[in-house]
């Protein structure tokens, strides 16, 4: 079932339930994907649509951020909430080690030895990890294993 089907349903299941967190959520959920839809003039792939909803998340974990440095709490709980929805929709991240696992392999099968070549590293690991690891830790494994 495709994901915007997926979330259809839910959204249906927690009007019935009349769960306002799980409602609103998947809503701006819907509405993202749906403007992505519209910006591309067509259907979304599912590596598209899983985009969409790790550019959702990732906003959540930023937001989360700023509401503890002013101190409220009560935005971060609602956040938190709501993050640990979106993340229901998401594929399980990959531990540390599956990705240097990943990582070693790129660099052995592109001959990297030096941080300038982290670029090329990157590029190809990115595509390969789309939607299982983050940016970040990615880039931090590649340039532990490259020092």
């Amino acid at each position: 079932m495709p994901l915007l089907d997926q979330i259809t349903e839910q959204i249906k299941q927690a009007m019935k339930d009349k769960d306002v967190t799980m409602l609103d959520t998947l809503r701006s959920l819907k509405t993202a994907l749906k403007n992505k839809q519209v910006e591309l003039m067509r259907d979304l792939d599912e590596g598209e649509a899983l985009q969409v909803i790790q550019r959702e998340a990732k906003t959540r974990r930023e937001s989360i951020e700023q509401f503890k440095d002013g101190g409220r709490e009560d935005l971060v709980a609602k956040e938190e909430a709501q993050l640990k929805i979106i993340d229901s929709f998401l594929p399980a991240e990959m531990s540390d080690a599956e990705i240097e696992d990943k990582a070693k392999a790129v660099i052995a099968e592109l001959g990297a030895s030096t941080k300038k070549e982290a670029g090329k590293v990157m590029s190809k690991l990115m595509a390969e990890l789309k939607g299982r690891a983050d940016g970040k830790r990615i880039n931090a494994i590649v340039g532990k294993l490259l020092d």
